[in-house]
């Protein structure tokens, strides 16, 4: 059976079929809409999936934001604004005319990931610092999701209890910091208003303010990295995302986690899949769930 899988985070939705084996083929890219409306969005779907429906015989999404029941609710308002309760489920079966499953995406890449690694693995956590700050758990060699779909959101956890308010409503959480968004927002002088991309592209050139940035963001997720094993013990970490796959990130991640007590470190790894796990996850997923 062939599905439709589709990717929609804050920057970009993807699309793509996949087979019986999760092999991709077919893979679209469209940037997520500006206005981040649900016409918007809706719109923006329809165009992505036009010409891959008539190859799938069912659809599995996975989205940024938690998914409880089919309805996506955007956390942080501020990466899906508009969104606060958006139909997903409903709004593709009613494009598609398949039937559809949802699930976040960092939890959609957390199990692609773990199929990815050792079969000695049975408790893995997987990061992704992009536009936000993501993540899913597999515990037991099952992927937890949650009652209220909110399992993994690691990005909304404490940070600093002085530092930026989060979109979240929160004050000083890791997303606010660590993200790509956070990093942006946080820089001046001769880096204000430069995106995420730019300031690493600074801080290969040298620049000091730029690598200041990066390594604030780094050092914050490490210490959340920390905080994960003491609460979970989990065997490993796979780390994500547009800013956690930028070179020298993971590096830096691993830098400050040095500096945590021993029994607060765990394996730290670059995700396989990359850009694609979410997608590939959804697949997964599918093949579990809707055979």
């Amino acid at each position: 059976m062939t599905t439709l899988v589709i990717d929609i985070g804050g920057t970009k939705l993807a699309a793509a079929l996949a087979d019986s084996a999760s092999n991709l083929t077919g893979r679209r890219e469209i940037p997520t809409p500006a206005s981040r409306t649900p016409q918007a969005l809706q719109a923006a779907l329809a165009t992505l999936v036009a010409p891959l429906v008539s190859q799938a015989q069912r659809v599995a999404v996975a989205s940024t934001g938690i998914i409880k029941q089919g309805v996506l609710t955007a956390l942080n308002p501020d990466n899906l604004g508009g969104l606060s309760h958006f139909p997903l489920v409903d709004v593709l079966s009613r494009l598609t005319n398949l039937p559809c499953m949802a699930v976040n995406d960092a939890q959609a890449a957390a199990w692609a990931e773990y199929h990815a690694l050792s079969a000695d693995t049975t408790d893995m956590v997987f990061l992704t610092v992009s536009t936000g700050v993501g993540g899913g758990m597999v515990t037991g060699g099952k992927l937890l999701t949650g009652t209220e779909g909110l399992a993994g959101h690691f990005g909304h956890t404490l940070a600093d209890p002085h530092g930026p308010r989060c979109g979240c409503g929160r004050t000083g959480c890791v997303e606010a910091m660590a993200s790509g968004r956070g990093i942006a927002r946080a820089a001046n002088g001769d880096l204000a208003g430069c995106t995420a991309k730019q300031i690493f592209a600074h801080a290969a050139a040298g620049h000091p303010q730029a690598e200041e940035l990066i390594q604030r963001s780094a050092r914050v997720l490490a210490r959340l990295i920390a905080d994960i094993k003491v609460a979970t013990d989990c065997q490993c970490v796979v780390l994500g995302g547009s800013v956690g796959l930028a070179d020298g990130y993971l590096a830096r991640v691993k830098a400050w986690l040095e500096e945590e007590p021993e029994i607060c470190r765990v394996p730290l790894f670059r995700a396989k899949h990359q850009h694609d796990a979410g997608l590939l996850g959804a697949a997964l997923l599918a093949q579990n769930r809707m055979l």
